[in-house]
């Protein structure tokens, strides 16, 4: 389809069988304007003052303003890092961009990104800013940034400074601050994650923890939740966050009472045990009276592919119920977390150091060896494991798929597996591929879903640019608003758009984020739904998406026609309750 024409045309197409955004609206069902009684913003400023002259001008776009809403040609003016009009013919600004025949969108809100420490070792955030992000939310998985103990802290200061970094803060509000004072292309908020605080509270033991502990734990979310932090994430496969029960979660997450933030999880299980995972963070949504978010949802493995279904019914359901809750997905079919994953989390305890002496020990070997062999089998064989971040003595593993290279090497898999976790002190990363296209795109395109990435910052160059990442470092965006919108039609446009946008925004409290309206902060993406798309792959990953030539940030014009600028307009951003 001509380039033209579909911007034309492409909004006017409904979404077959799924309601049209104005309708999920209008029964609640993205959570915006349903649960807490938001309508969609709609007042359109009016042209700037006479005699004022505005920064930048994006001139004759199509107006995708993230609400849902159908798509307008209207000129965006920017004055400073805010909105200062929206509307047909504005007057001719400092700087003007031709963006006809482009989508002009609210910046895109990554509501969970792994690009946190890495914005220090590179803050021209090469590999997030060119797909149109300027938004991480970061704090995923139980894991934060802090805080931490002294120990962790000067372990952490000393690893970065061979980077070139200086840490010089030891929570995620500090972070947030440092970013603030940083600058990079762009902008951060963060969760809590309930790991780091049991890590820095409990440590790494497998037990449950005492009332005092608990108590402390309350106080240091409290104190980050006061200071700008946007919910409580939990990673409960891994450790020691995954040592919490559902009482001690719930306990800890009425501390977001009030708040209107999340708890978000990482839950339990992600394949043959999914049911039951998705009941325990729907259960502590309940008993803690919060909002719920449903980290990277999916049904992993073959044999677990009907349980999609079933789980975006339960969740239906909560909604219905009453309880505030949402989910969301990368737009890809495999996963990425560590090879020590293909074992049980009880096994993890202690610290690495623990698990690998368990791997070898008599009396836990054979164990750890079926478990492995039984999670490899539900994925589908041995090259559905790819390897992809190694220390630099096993580096010629990095992006292979295990089969194939313990066939190469005349290892048995799994003893492969084994030698490349000694060699690298349990610190191998791996991309698992197990779930299916057609549940990823009923997942993406469902009313109460969002896109995320599940990413960090990458760049094809310094040292950003070792491993072989999961390419939705590069990639997410662009590939939802081109394979899944144009090219399968899981979803509009407009749709896709409030997903990444406006809905992450009044999900997470984050005030002037995620439209396009007078006022908002100038967050800005220009793309071509025409051309959109990702070019990263598994096997080559380091590799930019195209279809994006322009992206704004606090008012920066950080890319232009497809050209890092190096005019860096991050800045920390803090919760609605922080702020008031």
């Amino acid at each position: 389809m001509k380039r033209r024409r579909f911007v034309r045309t492409a909004g006017v197409a409904g979404l077959g069988a799924m309601a049209a955004p104005g309708e999920l609206l209008a029964r609640g069902l993205d959570g915006d304007a349903g649960n807490r009684g938001l309508a969609p913003d709609s007042g359109w400023g009016g042209p700037i003052g006479l005699g004022e002259r505005a920064d930048l001008v994006l001139r004759g776009g199509v107006l995708v303003d993230g609400t849902g809403a159908p798509r307008r040609r209207l000129d965006v003016a920017v004055t400073g890092d805010r909105i200062t009009a929206v509307g047909a013919d504005l007057p001719v600004g400092s700087t003007e961009l031709d963006v006809r025949d482009l989508a002009v969108a609210p910046g895109f809100i990554d509501i969970h990104s792994h690009a946190d420490l890495s914005l220090l070792v590179n803050n021209r955030a090469e590999s997030r800013i060119r797909q149109g992000v300027t938004l991480e939310v970061v704090g995923q998985d139980g894991g934060s940034i802090g805080p931490w103990s002294d120990g962790q802290f000067e372990s952490t200061r000393d690893r970065y400074r061979d980077r070139g970094v200086e840490i010089d803060f030891r929570d995620p509000a500090g972070f947030v601050e440092r970013i603030s004072r940083e600058r990079p292309a762009v902008g951060v908020a963060t969760m809590v994650g309930n790991g780091a605080l049991r890590g820095l509270v409990v440590g790494n033991e497998d037990r449950p923890a005492t009332e005092a502990e608990v108590a402390r734990m309350k106080e240091l979310l409290a104190d980050q939740i006061a200071r700008g932090c946007v919910g409580l994430s939990s990673g409960l496969e891994y450790t020691p966050s995954g040592f919490a029960d559902a009482a001690e979660l719930a306990e800890l997450a009425t501390v977001l009472q009030g708040s209107g933030y999340p708890y978000a999880s990482h839950m339990r299980n992600e394949d043959d045990r999914l049911l039951g995972a998705v009941e325990e963070a729907l259960h502590v949504g309940r008993l803690a009276g919060v909002p719920v978010q449903i980290s990277h949802l999916k049904a992993q493995g073959q044999r677990n592919y009907w349980k999609a279904g079933a789980v975006l019914q339960l969740v239906e359901r909560a909604r219905a119920d009453g309880l505030d809750v949402h989910f969301d997905r990368y737009p890809y079919t495999a996963y990425a977390t560590g090879l020590s994953n293909l074992f049980p989390s009880e096994f993890r305890a202690g610290g690495s150091g623990a698990f690998l002496r368990r791997l070898r020990a008599p009396d836990t070997a054979e164990l750890l060896e079926r478990a492995c062999r039984d999670k490899v089998a539900l994925l589908g064989d041995w090259n559905s494991v790819q390897i992809s971040s190694t220390n630099e003595e096993t580096s010629w593993a990095r992006g292979r798929r295990l089969g194939v290279l313990a066939r190469e090497r005349g290892v048995e898999p799994y003893a492969l597996t084994l030698q490349l976790l000694e060699a690298n002190g349990g610190g191998v990363g791996m991309i698992g591929h197990g779930m299916g296209e057609e549940n990823t795109a009923t997942i993406l395109a469902h009313p109460l879903g969002m896109c995320c990435s599940d990413g960090g910052a990458y760049a094809p160059y310094g040292p950003l640019s070792t491993g072989s990442p999961h390419p939705r470092g590069y990639g997410s965006f662009p590939r939802l608003l081109g394979h899944y919108v144009r090219d399968a039609g899981a979803l509009t446009l407009e749709s896709a758009v409030h997903k990444i946008t406006h809905m992450p925004a009044r999900k997470l409290r984050l005030p002037g984020r995620g439209t396009v309206t007078v006022g908002a902060y100038a967050d800005l993406v220009a793309f071509d739904p025409a051309t959109v798309a990702d070019r990263a792959t598994f096997d080559d990953p380091h590799q930019y998406p195209e279809g994006i030539p322009h992206v704004v940030v606090n008012g920066m014009l950080t890319l232009r026609d497809a050209e890092h600028t190096g005019r860096l307009g991050g800045r920390g951003a803090k919760g609605e309750a922080a702020t008031r």
